[in-house]
């Protein structure tokens, strides 16, 4: 009697790692690569180009199945001799500009790299313009009745 839940504690626990060896096996793709650069290059590719479907995840992160078509078409234009440039321009023109992690600096994306330091400098000018304001207020801010009270304040502190 005391083998019976030995056993069956066995069986549950041998079944659970083949569940999970099956998910792992599906869910990692292995890809023939004639040399380590171009599985370097694969990698780097596929850690570059951003999911469409996904908020913020690259294409060798994520397990949507647009993902894995973009995952092939990278794997198959390597294979295919294409350079990175090459492939990179064939993911924007078929899945635009989203798929960059960082966008290339065109007449419409101006705005988008220049916005930033546009603001820096305008924080940076508000700023300096405020204290330079705050300053000659303070310099000039006494009238002369009232300098002649703080002098005389000041003047009988000493004295006492």
């Amino acid at each position: 009697m005391a083998l019976r839940p030995a056993f069956l504690a066995s069986l549950v626990a041998v079944a659970m790692l083949w569940v999970t060896a099956q998910a792992l096996a599906e869910a990692i793709e292995v890809r023939p690569f004639n040399d380590p650069v171009t599985e370097r290059r694969y990698q780097d590719l596929t850690a570059t180009l951003r999911c469409p479907k996904c908020e913020n995840q690259a294409i060798g992160d994520s397990n949507s199945p647009i993902a894995a078509d973009m995952r092939e078409r990278v794997y198959e234009q390597l294979q295919g001799g294409r350079s990175d440039k090459e492939i990179v321009d064939f993911m924007v023109q078929r899945f635009g500009d989203y798929v960059l992690y960082n966008p290339r600096l065109e007449g419409r994306t101006v705005l988008l790299w220049g916005l930033p330091g546009a603001l820096v400098v305008v924080g940076a000018l508000s700023l300096w313009l405020l204290i330079r304001s705050r300053r000659r207020a303070q310099v000039g801010g006494l009238s002369a009745e009232e300098q002649a009270r703080v002098d005389a304040l000041i003047n009988r502190e000493r004295s006492e």
